[in-house]
């Protein structure tokens, strides 16, 4: 993994989990590097990749996705037990959960004050229109530079890369689903021109109000996952059942 360390802000502690090493960022800590690097503009964009879970558990069995994990410039905790387990185990502190369905609206009310923009890619036409709406309706001064659905070919890509890039958006949110996102994120970003491209999966079902948030009380204690199955056993339950106790086990052992 690529370390940042720039222009008067320095590199992050890290922490170890399995295969990934997860930078000790909170989310406003990730708002100040994202306006620090479009302060001062590099080339190629920096690809921002969370880890939870499930990313932890597919690791293990899908080998091109935990390579392109690791090839991130910054890797969050999108999973609140890496941050529990960081706080129990002796070594630097993951300082909160920094949840891509959080992070899009901290970065939202910065953005409204800063003038920088954003594209959204990923999920269905009804969605990600529905999703560019309603951030417009929360965050009236926020600039969304453009919007296009998760639904392309390889044959769509080379027009999408370039529509993007006339757009000039400063952050791009990809929410294409493991390991697609991840995929996409790093085979663009030597051709997008934008300072940082942020793998978010259902993100914007979220801001929609198509998928619902856990109370706070269980955001609080990190156990969100429960709402998710609870409130979607159909699609989840197997997710769950097995990348649950595996990403735990792999936490608890192989930490650093």
């Amino acid at each position: 993994m690529n370390v940042i360390s720039q222009n008067g802000i320095s590199a992050p502690a890290q922490r170890k989990f399995g295969d990934f090493t997860v930078d000790c960022l909170s989310r406003s800590d990730l708002v100040a590097h994202c306006l620090e690097d479009i302060a001062n503009p590099q080339s190629p964009a920096k690809t921002i990749m969370d880890v939870n879970g499930h990313g932890l558990s597919l690791a293990r069995t899908d080998r091109t996705y935990r390579e392109m994990v690791q090839q991130a410039d910054i890797i969050h905790a999108d999973g609140g037990f890496l941050v529990t387990l960081s706080r129990w185990f002796k070594g630097p502190e993951i300082p909160e959960r920094s949840a891509t369905t959080d992070m899009l609206h901290d970065f939202a009310k910065r953005f409204e004050e800063t003038g920088h923009s954003f594209y959204l890619l990923g999920a269905t036409e009804e969605v990600n229109a529905d999703c560019a709406a309603e951030l417009a309706r929360l965050y009236p001064r926020l600039r969304i530079a453009g919007r296009r659905n998760g639904y392309f070919g390889a044959e769509d890509e080379a027009g999408i890369i370039a529509e993007i890039n006339a757009a000039k958006p400063d952050v791009i949110w990809v929410g294409l689903g493991k390991p697609r996102e991840q995929e996409i994120a790093l085979r663009w970003r030597d051709k997008l021109d934008c300072s940082w491209i942020v793998t978010c999966g259902g993100c914007f079902n979220y801001v929609t109000g198509e998928y619902a948030r856990a109370p706070e009380w269980m955001q609080r204690n990190n156990i969100e996952w429960v709402h998710r199955l609870v409130t979607n056993p159909r699609k989840l339950f197997w997710r769950y059942a097995v990348t649950t106790p595996h990403a735990l086990g792999i936490a608890l052992t192989e930490r650093g």
